[in-house]
């Protein structure tokens, strides 16, 4: 499938899905059309046997957010921006969270607004050294959506979320890193190399185990202690259970290379 705002892969080799937003001369920003597109780019991944995703941008931005041009501001008209969340916004990122592949993404130039909380939705972010992340909401009188207030203070701090939210300052992609939004700094021609090699990396893993990881790291937020610990004693119980776990603890026996059939 390949959409006019949203193009789509799959490698037969590797079992890498990679998904591009593609308006390049709008910063990728998201219109209704695009998110539409963007859900059956990722019903196509969960029909697939991809066991990686790669998200990126077309062009010299990653995603600016919401294009405000598909808005309605005719005759005065004030849109209903808690629809178009509810619509749109909110299932995306909650889709990402609860995949259980693995997604990375891929940001190449600008990720503002929206654009840098749907990078912080996935699992993993591999940066161009010039990319940048922008909490752009108050510029314009808002407040971070796409899950931005529960997203920015888990990954950098709330002193840190604070001041990017306030200010609507430009984050780079080094002290992006440094402040643990983003996994790794490649150069700019670099990054689909690394992003490719990662998600190739990731596909060979145990798919299971790939979930409960992200399930497990996820349920931490909101379970107590003594609870996080009954959750990874039922969840080591099933995946001990697992043709993975027998399968990886024959080949460290053996000294090869794990065979995972995600089973």
């Amino acid at each position: 499938m390949s959409g006019k705002s949203v193009l789509f892969h799959i490698d037969a080799t590797t079992r890498v899905a990679t998904v591009t937003l593609n308006r390049p001369d709008k910063l990728n920003s998201f219109t209704r059309e695009m998110h539409v597109e963007l859900n059956d780019a990722l019903n196509e991944v969960e029909a697939s046997n991809a066991r990686a995703v790669i998200i990126t941008g077309a062009g010299r931005g990653f995603c600016a957010g919401q294009d405000l041009a598909d808005l309605d501001f005719t005759q005065g008209a004030t849109p209903d921006l808690g629809e178009l969340i509810e619509a749109h916004f909110n299932p995306l990122v909650r889709r990402l969270q609860a995949m259980p592949l693995p997604i990375i993404a891929a940001v190449n130039g600008t990720a503002a607004g929206a654009g840098a909380n749907l990078a912080m939705a996935c699992d993993l972010v591999i940066a161009a050294r010039s990319a940048s992340f922008i909490q752009a909401f108050v510029k314009i009188g808002l407040v971070p959506d796409s899950g931005g207030t529960w997203l920015l203070p888990r990954r950098v701090g709330e002193a840190r979320a604070l001041g990017l939210a306030l200010t609507g300052e430009k984050l780079g992609a080094e002290k992006a890193q440094a402040w643990g939004i983003v996994w790794r700094v490649v150069e700019d021609p670099d990054l689909t190399d690394a992003a490719t090699q990662l998600a190739a990396q990731l596909a060979q893993q145990p798919m299971k185990a790939i979930a409960a990881i992200k399930q497990a790291l996820r349920a931490s937020a909101n379970n107590t202690f003594d609870q996080q610990l009954d959750l990874e004693r039922d969840v080591q119980r099933e995946l001990g259970a697992s043709h993975d776990f027998m399968e990886g603890v024959a080949a460290f026996k053996e000294k090869r290379a794990p065979r995972f059939e995600g089973l």
